[in-house]
């Protein structure tokens, strides 16, 4: 077993960003989220990296803060300064040019849920579980509600902070908070299989598409379309757009020129 709080792996375009904390349940120290943010950073000026996926080791995927860290600390100014830091992963992970995946093989509690909804899409082996718990302790899961009510009706992310029950992977499918579910040996298949099916588009397209997705949603409807015209403008000026009509009119497959 290795020491480092994050593992990075890249492999053909894509980097698997591993939370390696699993006696924690991988909660995310102060020291990780550090981690975690600067590969993120990384990632985002790397052009050969076309998905990001985020993993667990151990049995958890992430069991949130590091509640027994926060209570040593236990000061208004430090709580603001962590959970502003986490704050800024999240945002960083909606603005990075590449999607993020999350890759959910176990429970996802409290932030570690909020990072399962921060990222673009996610995974989950059929013996995951959700939960936004903190209020079993006293604590609303404020954090979390903001990337929760972001991926799910209000009544059903309300329900979940208010109650802090936990959902199984059927479930958290249903809701939005997940994309698929798959058994558990069959879990880096699927992964592969997303990966691979977003590694063969186009990257601008890509990078240009996911940026548009989240500025629009936080528009009223007319902005929205003036955004999505622009972007489809840009678009459609760039080499990438005419090398897949041309392969698309020729029946051949697209090159893509990249970022």
């Amino acid at each position: 077993m290795t020491d480092e709080l994050l593992l990075r792996q890249i492999d053909a375009g894509v980097a698997t960003l591993t939370l390696n904390r699993p006696a924690q349940f991988n909660s995310l120290s102060e020291e990780l989220l550090t981690e975690l943010q600067g590969a993120l950073d990384t990632i985002a000026a790397d052009d050969s990296v076309r998905v990001v996926v985020i993993a667990g080791a151990g049995k958890a995927y992430c069991a949130g803060h590091d509640l027994k860290q926060m209570r040593t600390k236990h000061a208004r100014d430090y709580m603001r300064q962590l959970f502003g830091q986490c704050g800024r992963v999240m945002t960083t992970i909606m603005r990075l040019p590449q999607p993020v995946i999350a890759r959910v093989h176990g429970i996802a509690t409290a932030a570690g849920c909020q990072l399962v909804a921060s990222c673009d899409l996610a995974v989950a082996a059929d013996v995951a579980r959700f939960a936004v718990s903190g209020i079993n302790v006293g604590l609303f899961c404020s954090t979390p509600a903001v990337a929760l009510s972001r991926n799910m009706g209000r009544k059903q992310a309300l329900e979940m902070l208010l109650t802090g029950d936990f959902i199984d992977a059927v479930e958290a499918q249903r809701r939005g908070l997940v994309n698929r579910v798959v058994p558990v040996g069959e879990l880096d298949v699927e992964i592969v299989r997303l990966t691979n099916s977003i590694c063969g588009k186009s990257a601008a397209a890509v990078a240009m598409g996911k940026q548009l997705f989240y500025r629009q949603l936080e528009t009223g409807i007319d902005a929205a379309y003036q955004l999505a015209s622009e972007t489809m403008a840009c678009n459609m000026m760039s080499e990438d757009a005419a090398e897949g009509i041309d392969a698309f009119m020729a029946k051949r497959q697209p090159v893509w020129q990249g970022r």
